[in-house]
């Protein structure tokens, strides 16, 4: 029998369902055998046969041999093997390999094989960051849902594909790995950019305080020969008695870094939130909003790792920005990154920095005066951490956690107090109604 019509006699015997619940683990375990061994169905036939032969020799009732004797030839009947495949093929479809936080992943696996078969029980062991949502079998078809519940880089896991024969005596494994997956953390809603004093020179979409080509009219000047009359503004050529011409700002873009704080993950002890999923978040929405404004975006991770990615302003520079962070949450560490020693086009001069941290490190703190005594225009992006659970109740652990909340408002007055600005986002609410304030002016650095 060929292939196709082995795949074919094999659908009319497999037929269609739904499959058994499948086993989600962590860690799959040992490789299982590619040999035709005796299935579950086999060993309770054999069980039953040799309880059937003891209870013969013990009370010495030959009828009951004949309880042993029709498992016995079913067992010998498969042991034959007539029919069985023989050639056992498995592939498998994934996509998308690249998703967000809470989209799906559908994987459809193929078996092939020669001759004829009964149905198909497929075991599945998943990755830690990925939940099942869907599992059929149709025919030698199985098909997969899983769902991204938390950003990182990922192993989806293996499927483990039991292949019986027609009566179920016997069954062959084969193993399929679904490979790895890279989960982006899901932005936080950010539309607004504020942007700094100094700006490039460069064209872009932010209204600069030099004059030049752009959209927005501040001030009037007398006409010089050769200008456009449509620039005249009637009104002031009017009063003064003498051409006037329009002035213009000219439009720039900005150059924006994100400097992530990988040091610690802090959980919150209300919701259970990580700050360093809000962390990564808060930035991809940050990143998000400014390439939309089609200003160059660049990223720096400080943890175990120090890790970076010049501005750009690409068409994928959104994903190359993730992707460059994807693997902070292993980096968590102690160093703390000497500002000097990253490339000059990491940081140039007068770049936008947001700093998102939990602002509950010393670490951070040299970070900042670091950044301060570059001159660059920084904002912190302070991600909720909530408040401590004191070690003993009453009137003292109020009084523990009152101390610990006036700690950090004179931490974030002090900030202030050195052109710092600190936006407090509120869990799940976005980004813009902090960044809101930041609007009335432009951000100013430190030289």
């Amino acid at each position: 029998m060929t292939p196709s019509q082995g795949r074919r006699g094999a659908a009319r015997a497999l037929g269609t369902g739904s499959a058994p619940a499948a086993l989600a683990l962590t860690r799959p375990p040992a490789a299982p055998p590619t040999i035709w061994r005796a299935s579950e169905r086999a060993l309770r036939l054999l069980t039953v046969a040799a309880v059937a032969a003891a209870a013969a020799l013990v009370t010495g009732h030959a009828w009951l041999l004949a309880c042993a004797a029709g498992p016995v030839v079913l067992l010998v009947l498969a042991a034959a093997g007539r029919g069985r495949p023989t050639r056992l093929t498995a592939e498998a479809e994934i996509g998308p390999r690249r998703c967000f936080e809470g989209d799906t992943v559908d994987i459809r696996i193929e078996l092939s094989f020669d001759g004829t078969a009964g149905w198909i029980d497929p075991a599945l062991y998943l990755g830690p960051g990925m939940t099942l949502d869907g599992l059929t079998v149709t025919g030698p078809v199985v098909e997969l849902r899983l769902t991204a519940h938390r950003w990182g880089h990922w192993t989806l896991g293996s499927v483990d594909l039991d292949l019986y024969d027609l009566g179920g005596l016997a069954r062959r494994t084969v193993r399929v790995e679904l490979g790895e997956v890279q989960v982006f953390p899901s932005p936080a809603r950010s539309s607004l950019t504020p942007i700094p004093v100094r700006l490039p020179e460069r064209l872009g979409e932010h209204t600069a305080r030099q004059r030049g080509e752009g959209v927005e009219v501040t001030g009037v000047r007398p006409h010089v020969w050769g200008e456009r009359q449509r620039r005249i503004h009637w009104p002031s050529s009017t009063r003064r008695g003498s051409i006037q011409i329009n002035q213009f700002a000219a439009e720039r873009a900005a150059d924006t870094v994100v400097l992530i704080d990988a040091l610690v993950d802090y959980v919150h002890p209300a919701t259970g939130a990580s700050s360093l999923d809000e962390t990564l978040r808060a930035a991809a929405g940050i990143t998000r909003a400014y390439l939309r404004s089609h200003d160059r975006v660049g990223v720096v991770s400080i943890g175990g790792t120090t890790r970076w990615l010049r501005p750009g302003s690409a068409a994928g520079q959104f994903y190359r920005l993730v992707e460059t962070v994807l693997e902070v949450r292993r980096d968590l560490g102690y160093q703390v990154p000497d500002l000097d020693e990253l490339p000059r086009p990491v940081l140039p001069p007068d770049a936008l920095v947001y700093v998102i941290t939990p602002l509950n490190d010393q670490r951070v703190l040299d970070v900042l005066s670091g950044l301060a005594a570059r001159g660059n225009p920084v904002v912190v992006v302070e991600v909720p951490i909530g408040d401590p659970e004191p070690a003993r109740a009453g009137e003292i652990g109020e009084l523990v956690v009152q101390l610990w909340r006036a700690d950090r408002e004179a931490l974030r007055f002090a900030l202030r107090g050195r052109g710092i600005p600190v936006v407090r986002p509120e869990p799940g609410a976005g980004l813009d109604l902090a960044l809101a304030p930041l609007l009335r002016t432009r951000i100013r650095g430190n030289v």
